[in-house]
Parts: C-alpha cells; sequence; structure tokens
C-alpha cells in the first residue's frame, strides 16, 4: 500500500508486529483528515465568488457594530466551517466599504470597530434580501456526500486500522493489510465505472 495515506505503517517495514511505527500511522491519519478537510479532489469544498466577502461583511454588520476579527470568526462559524476569509480579504474589503462611505469605523482601546452608515444599511438590506453568502456555502456541505458521509466513513476506516495496527497481531495486520489493499481497489473500480 506504499504511495497511499499509510505508506508504510502496515508492511512490515520500519518496524515489527510488536512495535509498528505508530509515527506513520498518526502522520497517515493527519494527512487523510487534512485531506478532507481541505476537500479531496476539485470542486469538492464550496468556493466563494467574487464579492461575497463584501456581502457578509454588510450583513453582519447589519446585525451590530463588531471589528474584524469578530466578522471572520462569524463568517467561519455560519458557514459551517466550510469558509473562513483571510484577514487579508476581510481588512481591505472594510476599507473599501469605509472609502465608499458604506461604513465608518470608530477606534476604542486600540481596536477600530465598525459600523454601517445609513447609505451602509441600505446596501446592506438589499445584499441580505439576495441571502448571505455563507447560506449557500453551508447548504450545500450539508448536502454534498463528498463533504460528509465520505470523509467520515474515511476516517472511521483510518481509526479502526490503526486500532488494529496498536494491537493486532501480526496476522491480524496481515490481514487488515489485504482488506484496506482490496477497499483500495474497489473505490478505484467505483470510478473507473462513470
Amino acid at each position: 500500500m506504499s504511495n497511499s495515506f499509510f505508506g508504510d505503517a502496515f508492511s512490515g517495514r520500519g518496524g515489527s508486529a510488536s512495535g509498528w511505527p505508530m509515527s506513520n500511522i498518526a502522520e497517515a491519519m493527519d494527512q487523510l483528515r487534512s485531506a478532507f478537510e481541505k476537500g479531496v479532489g476539485s470542486g469538492s469544498a464550496p468556493r466563494m465568488n467574487r464579492g461575497d466577502v463584501r456581502t457578509a461583511v454588510l450583513t453582519l454588520l447589519l446585525e451590530r457594530p463588531m471589528h474584524g476579527y469578530q466578522i471572520i470568526q462569524l463568517i467561519e462559524e455560519r458557514s459551517g466551517g466550510s469558509w473562513k476569509p483571510s484577514a487579508g480579504s476581510v481588512y481591505p474589503t472594510l476599507q473599501l466599504l469605509a472609502d465608499e462611505g458604506l461604513i465608518e469605523a470608530q477606534e476604542a482601546d486600540g481596536r477600530k470597530t465598525y459600523s454601517l452608515t445609513e447609505a451602509g444599511i441600505a446596501e446592506a438590506e438589499a445584499a441580505a434580501e439576495r441571502g448571505a453568502p455563507w447560506e449557500s456555502s453551508s447548504s450545500a456541505r450539508r448536502e454534498s456526500p463528498r463533504m460528509t458521509a465520505l470523509p467520515k466513513a474515511g476516517l472511521d476506516l483510518a481509526q479502526a486500522a490503526a486500532q488494529v495496527a496498536r494491537t493486532g497481531s501480526s496476522a491480524q495486520v496481515d490481514e487488515a493489510v489485504a482488506v484496506l489493499e482490496d477497499a483500495r481497489r474497489r473505490l478505484y473500480s467505483i470510478l473507473a465505472q462513470s
């Protein structure tokens, strides 16, 4: 199973049946988890459109004044973790909205808090009618098996494999390797059918 997430962790190289290289297994689990969190393959994670940061900022500021970090946190929270804009996109957007006269900043304790102007309220209400950008992101995430059932099944499988590596006998480990290799082949055959 080399060149896969598990590398040589189960092949017997780098350790004996009683002393499996757990660091390899832990690394493989981290790689698997990371791959699914980022979205494996093209198109698996919802992509935000140009202007979504602007719409999100206006929509959130319609609720109450807040600072940039709060905006970033709320977008991530409301999108179910599928979208976390960077500070490098939120703060320039805040500056642009201020330049346009849609928001104003008040500084207190070295932190800027942004609120909507009257013109900003009108713009934010229009944006809110179209729907918040995180709503389409989180609904797409909930409806996509790529973003829910498949990653969970993959992680569950990886955890079971790690448990066999930790506590199984040599024969059990060999059997687990055969099961994993068969599962890999069967997954690729599913893709070959399309």
